[in-house]
C-alpha cells in the first residue's frame, strides 16, 4: 500500500514538473510536434499516477491482491516505458524509440484488465 501511494505521489510530482518543463524551458527549442509528443508522455504520467495511488489506496482498504499489485507494477512499467520513450524521443528526435512507447501501451493496458478482474471478483 504504502509502496504505490508513494510511486503514484512521485510520478504526479514528476508530471507536473515535465509538464512545466516541457512548457516553458522545452517551448522555442525543439519543435511543436515534438512538444505535442512530451505533453502526451506527461498526460499518459499523470492519468497513471492517479491510477497507481488508487492502487495504493485500494490495497490499504482492501485484502492483499496479487491482481491489484500486478497492476501497479505495470502502471509504474508502462508509464517508464510509454511516457519515458515520449520524453527522450523528443529531445533526441530518435525516432526508433517510438517503437518501445508500444510496450509501455500494453503494460497500461494490462493493468487496466487486471484492476478490472480483481473489481468483478472482490467488490
Amino acid at each position: 500500500m504504502k509502496t504505490f501511494i508513494i510511486i503514484g505521489a512521485i510520478n504526479a510530482f514528476l508530471s507536473v514538473a515535465l509538464g512545466a518543463f516541457g512548457a516553458h524551458a522545452l517551448e522555442g527549442k525543439i519543435s511543436a510536434k515534438y512538444i505535442e509528443t512530451w505533453n502526451t508522455g506527461v498526460q499518459y504520467q499523470m492519468f497513471h499516477a492517479i491510477g497507481i495511488l488508487i492502487i495504493g489506496v485500494m490495497l490499504g482498504n482492501l485484502a492483499p491482491s496479487s491482481l491489484l499489485s500486478w497492476s501497479g507494477w505495470l502502471m509504474l512499467i508502462g508509464t517508464i516505458l510509454f511516457s519515458g520513450s515520449l520524453y527522450v524521443l523528443s529531445l533526441s528526435g530518435i525516432k526508433v524509440l517510438g517503437a518501445i512507447t508500444p510496450l509501455g501501451g500494453v503494460s497500461f493496458l494490462a493493468a487496466w484488465v487486471l484492476l478490472i478482474i480483481f473489481a468483478a471478483k472482490n467488490l
